[in-house]
């Protein structure tokens, strides 16, 4: 399911870049955010094939309390 939502562009990624696009109070950052948001999908792509594990920023990631 998660492979069909990313290569059907609705992962978090796609989904950042297209509010990016559509607010333009943030279009001043959008060129360089793009850039980011576009290349951690492939980096974390690598990472996976060559350690056979999410990155640890995504395998420890948690929630946090925004108090």
């Amino acid at each position: 399911m998660l492979k069909a939502l990313t290569s059907q562009e609705l992962d978090r990624f796609h989904l950042a870049q297209d509010v990016i696009d559509r607010l333009p109070q943030i279009q001043s950052i959008g060129a360089h955010a793009q850039q980011l948001l576009r290349d951690k999908p492939i980096e974390h792509r690598h990472y996976i094939i060559k350690h056979g594990e999410d990155m640890p920023e995504i395998l420890n990631w948690q929630w946090s309390n925004p108090k």
